[in-house]
Parts: C-alpha cells; sequence; structure tokens
C-alpha cells in the first residue's frame, strides 16, 4: 500500500502525522511511504530522517495522492482536490464538522477520525486524546509560570524567604492531573 504523510498546512500546526519511527514500521511491513518535503520539519523530523528508515522524499501531490493519507488536522479544499477518490484518510479530522465531512464524501474519501476512536484498553495505541491533553496540561503550568511574576517554589535566600507558589488546578482529568504534577514538580503548593 502507498502511504502519504503531507505537510500540514494549517496556520500554527507544527506537528506531522508520522514519526520516522512509526514510519520506520510501516516499511518494515511492505508498505511504501511518501512524505512531503519538510512535513517534519516543524516537529523535529528532518527528511533526512525519514529517508534513513525508508521512505521516499515527495510533493504534496505525491503524499496527497497515496491510497492511505495519514493528517494531523482536516484537509482543506485545496489539499482535498489532490486525494484521489476512494483514499482512506486517518487524523484529527474534527467529526462534528458537517461542512468538511460533506466535503470529504462528495470527494469519494474514506476517512477516520482518530478522535472519536472509543477510549477503551483495546483501542488505546490510537488515543490521540489523552496524549494531546498531556502535553496541554504540561504546557499550560509552565505557560503560568513564565506569566506568574514571583517563583514558583520557596526559595530561602539571605534577604529572606519567598513562600512557594499556591496553584490552583481545575479539573482532575488527564490535562489536570499532568498540570498538578508538572505544578508540584516545579516546587508550588
Amino acid at each position: 500500500m502507498y502511504i502519504g504523510i503531507p505537510q500540514e498546512t494549517r496556520a500554527g500546526e507544527t506537528r506531522v502525522a508520522a514519526t520516522p519511527e512509526t514510519v520506520k514500521k510501516y516499511v518494515a511491513q511492505g508498505h511504501k511511504v511518501v512524505v512531503q518535503a519538510g512535513a517534519g520539519v516543524s516537529a523535529s523530523q528532518p527528511d533526512g530522517a525519514y529517508e534513513a528508515v525508508g521512505a521516499t522524499i515527495g510533493t504534496a501531490a505525491e503524499a496527497l495522492g497515496s491510497q492511505l493519507v495519514l493528517k494531523v488536522r482536516a484537509p482543506d479544499a485545496a489539499e482535498l482536490a489532490q486525494m484521489k477518490p476512494g483514499a482512506v484518510l486517518v487524523g484529527m479530522l474534527n467529526p462534528f464538522d458537517a461542512e468538511n465531512n460533506a466535503r470529504m464524501s462528495a470527494a469519494n474519501i474514506t476517512a477516520f477520525a482518530l478522535e472519536a476512536a472509543p477510549r477503551t484498553t483495546r483501542a488505546q495505541s490510537m488515543d490521540v486524546l489523552s496524549s494531546q491533553a498531556n502535553i496541554a496540561g504540561y504546557k499550560a503550568v509552565l505557560v503560568a509560570a513564565h506569566h506568574y511574576q514571583r517563583f514558583m517554589p520557596m526559595l530561602m535566600t539571605a534577604a529572606g524567604t519567598v513562600k512557594a507558589a499556591r496553584v490552583l488546578i481545575l479539573g482532575a482529568g488527564v490535562a489536570g492531573l499532568q498540570a498538578i504534577a508538572t505544578a508540584k514538580r516545579l516546587g508550588a503548593v
């Protein structure tokens, strides 16, 4: 099977749909993988890393023209126009976007929205929501620490003691638990 990994075109999107580690597994299974030139650069995955594991570096048209297309975000109209009828698309496709669903259906694309995969033990390897929530919880505390005008940990100096920051995390889901852990590691209460 031909698998395509195009570069994400949405503003501010720095992720790539597959890392060289994952591509290596696809190639080992006998698939042909085309990665658009520069697709992984924003995610610190250079083209050479993909080539080293057996992928071919190609154009957007080659990646989007594959039988199976892996994307982080739903394709825009220009990307969808480059996809072949009957192709399969896998990614975070916002399944509640009726307009985009209609465009993909009209283009005869079979689409699998990973955020709609059940959050069960069996489907855990496809769970994109937990991994992204984990990162969001971590990053939220780092952003808060950057904007906080004092220090997170208690500091004892010759000039006196600075009390540890008191942090309130709302929620104890995946993001909240990671935020709590990160704040504690930074020394907050």
